[in-house]
């Protein structure tokens, strides 16, 4: 009996056969669907205690505000940039597979701490449970930012190497999810309603999709430009706790099976070993800052670009009668920046009592101050002074 894995490669093999046109749009539309199954299957299989991080040296207890984890083939010096940056020992060699569990450590930027999680190396077909490799992913998913580390003497082929392991375990790297929604409904078959051209999808191929879901009665509504089947699947994947409730009133749908879409940063380390001709096709790569941690050039553009992707928002409190303090902020997350959030982030029984706060900053239309209530959202370096009912 083919296992999962075998299954996976006859349909990718059977997908790359078979061209792309509108007599075979309904049958690919089926085997990208019978994929997408497959790999949460692989991800999450029955009885495999859900797919989590798993394993002796994987749990880590969340500190900080945010946090950054390190993946990347092993030696690309992703132990020696953890220890710099944070003064945590993780152990460094010229060989490969040094680290071989989670390591964490603390980097404090602009008052705000952050915590730093060393993977252990992977090795392409890690999403298949090669090495370590699905407990090394199943932290990443869980990190708000992940640094993609890679050597610069070949830097695009492990580059497309590694996306393809996250990609393949429900990580989308630096998009946001896709706007279509699918509605299951009692009756009345299919309707799919589109605001964009649809250049890569047709409506065969959503319906083979959909069927492959046993989904028959819905309604299907695509806002996203350039929409792909993959696109599809990720919805509906993201979905199924929904649309299993809708059948059944109980579901039990891990989280690994879930898409996840986290911004990345690719650390595009040993600069010091190549030309400064070579550095410039370098910055060409998106998202990238090339650094060497060994010599210890360009961390702090790192570190910088770190900050604007982790969209972290610090709020300095004023007692009443007192100067702001500066040294300290309450840092939040984006989205979750309301004085509502503030307020609990300090404690929770705050906002039950608050009359009103007085709010200085970006988000305030006077300079002197605004009286604002719950909704308020602050943004980054803004001051408020809670006043208490």
């Amino acid at each position: 009996m083919a296992t999962t894995v075998q299954k996976i490669k006859e349909i990718e093999d059977e997908m790359a056969r078979t061209q792309k046109n509108k007599a075979t749009s309904y049958h690919l539309g089926q085997l990208k669907a019978k994929l997408a199954k497959l790999r949460r299957d692989l991800i999450s299989p029955s009885g495999g205690g859900g797919g989590g991080a798993g394993g002796i040296g994987f749990d880590v207890a969340r500190t900080g505000v945010a946090s950054v984890g390190f993946v990347g083939f092993p030696s690309v010096g992703k132990s020696t940039l953890m220890s710099k940056l944070t003064g945590t020992h993780s152990e460094v060699s010229e060989i490969d597979f040094t680290t071989l569990t989670t390591v964490p450590g603390t980097l404090k930027v602009h008052g705000a701490p952050i915590q730093i999680l060393d993977l252990p190396g992977i090795i392409e077909g890690a999403n298949d449970g090669r090495g370590r490799g699905r407990q090394v992913i199943a932290v990443a998913r869980t990190c708000n930012l992940i640094f993609i580390v890679l050597d610069v003497l070949k830097p695009l082929g492990d580059k497309k190497i590694i996306e393809g392991e996250l990609e393949a375990f429900g990580i989308r790297l630096n998009k946001k999810p896709p706007a279509i929604n699918v509605r299951k409904k009692d009756k009345g078959g299919i309707a799919i309603t589109n605001t964009v051209p649809l250049t890569n999808i047709d409506h065969d191929e959503i319906k083979a999709i959909l069927s492959e879901y046993k989904l028959s009665n819905a309604d299907v509504t695509i806002r996203e430009p350039n929409c792909t089947s993959d696109d599809l699947v990720d919805v509906i994947e993201g979905n199924r706790s929904g649309f299993a409730l809708c059948m059944l009133r109980i579901v039990l749908v891990t989280d690994c099976r879930r898409r996840v879409y986290i911004p990345a940063i690719y650390v595009l380390n040993k600069i010091d070993a190549i030309s400064i001709e070579e550095l410039d096709l370098l910055y060409k790569i998106p998202n990238s800052v090339p650094i060497s941690s060994k010599e210890w050039l360009n961390v702090d553009e790192l570190i910088e670009k770190m900050w604007e992707a982790l969209q972290l928002v610090r709020v300095y409190t004023k007692p009443r009668g007192q100067s702001p303090d500066y040294s300290t902020p309450v840092v939040l997350r984006h989205g979750k920046c309301a004085i509502d959030d503030f307020c609990t982030a300090i404690h929770k029984e705050i906002a039950k009592q608050l009359k009103y706060a007085v709010v200085w900053g970006s988000s305030a239309k006077h300079a002197r101050g605004q009286k604002v209530g719950l909704d308020h959202v602050l943004e980054d370096e803004d001051g408020t002074d809670a006043r208490h009912a």
